[in-house]
């Protein structure tokens, strides 16, 4: 397979990360022409996904974003599908997005990959179970590998190319070159490791972040404003915690412990304690900050 043959492109899994995948290939790829499939087996995620595209779509024409003709034109090349084996069998390149458990992506990949052209690019989209956990199960396991977007995917320009010992050159350059061709800046990695690059060096600064905090140097907002107003961060390392959730940090740390057993990989005390009140973040109203009277508003 050549980026050039990539004509179809299958994003199985139409929730928030799906959905956003698959309109960025839809809008950003238009020059190469791809056709998009979303597709889920849930009918609730696809008529939801179905309102999503079309109601964010009339709003880039009524913000003088995309043209009417664009817009006709990205609709034309974009579907939202029920049927996950028949799209599969369709795609050039495949990008899973599916829920974060490995026994359900091993289900997935164990099952379209023979549905799939032997020559079709599967991706998982996964930011936490690397691509060779999934190889024994897949067929033709070279064209498999993590293709890591990061949320939210319509704005954010960085994606992962992570190659899995099984990763084949070719699989690894169509990824690439489809990044490239639908308006991300990608980067490869020449091997798997947990966390992949951004995440990692996120979470080293989130683990600095907690020992100043535990260590009584600063408060959550003094932390915060020293990256934003610093270092020129976007976003400090406790707001974005809140804005990710703080489960989500507990659950990675949790499982980058069990498999490294390297101390700086457990989930810091506190965090440990925030989880365990329930406080995960803006999800729930409240984490290093409490949005509550947001909520009110």
């Amino acid at each position: 397979m050549k980026i050039e043959d990539v004509k179809t492109v299958v994003v199985v899994g139409a929730g928030v990360m799906g959905q956003q995948i698959a309109m960025n290939t839809a809008i950003k790829g238009r020059a190469s022409g791809y056709q998009v499939i979303l597709c889920d087996s849930f009918p609730a995620a696809v008529e939801k996904a179905q309102a999503w595209a079309d109601q964010y779509l009339d709003g880039r024409v009524a913000k003088g974003r995309l043209t009417q003709e664009q817009v006709d034109q990205v609709k034309a090349n974009f579907t939202v599908s029920q049927d996950v084996d028949g799209s599969a069998a369709k795609a050039d390149l495949l990008i899973e997005a599916i829920v974060e458990k490995l026994d359900v992506k091993r289900e997935l990949f164990g099952r379209i990959s023979k549905l799939c052209k032997p020559d079709t690019v599967l991706g998982t989209n996964s930011s936490n179970i690397v691509s060779s956990k999934l190889a024994d199960v897949t067929e033709h396991p070279e064209r498999l590998l993590n293709i890591h977007y990061f949320n939210p995917a319509l704005v954010m320009e960085l994606v992962e190319i992570v190659r899995g010992p099984h990763s084949g050159d070719e699989a690894v350059e169509v990824a690439r070159a489809f990044a490239v061709n639908t308006g991300k800046s990608p980067i490869v990695l020449k091997k798997e490791i947990a966390g992949f690059v951004a995440n990692r060096i996120n979470a080293a600064v989130a683990h600095e972040a907690l020992s100043l905090l535990r260590k009584g140097v600063a408060t959550v907002e003094d932390i915060d404003t020293a990256c934003e107003k610093g270092l020129h961060y976007p976003m400090g390392p406790f707001r974005l915690m809140d804005l990710t959730g703080i489960d989500v940090n507990y659950y990675v740390r949790v499982d980058r412990y069990a498999e490294s057993h390297d101390p700086f990989d457990a989930p810091d005390p506190l965090v440990i304690e925030k989880f365990k009140r329930g406080e995960f973040g803006k999800k729930t109203g409240k984490g290093w900050y409490d949005y509550t009277d947001q909520e009110k508003k």
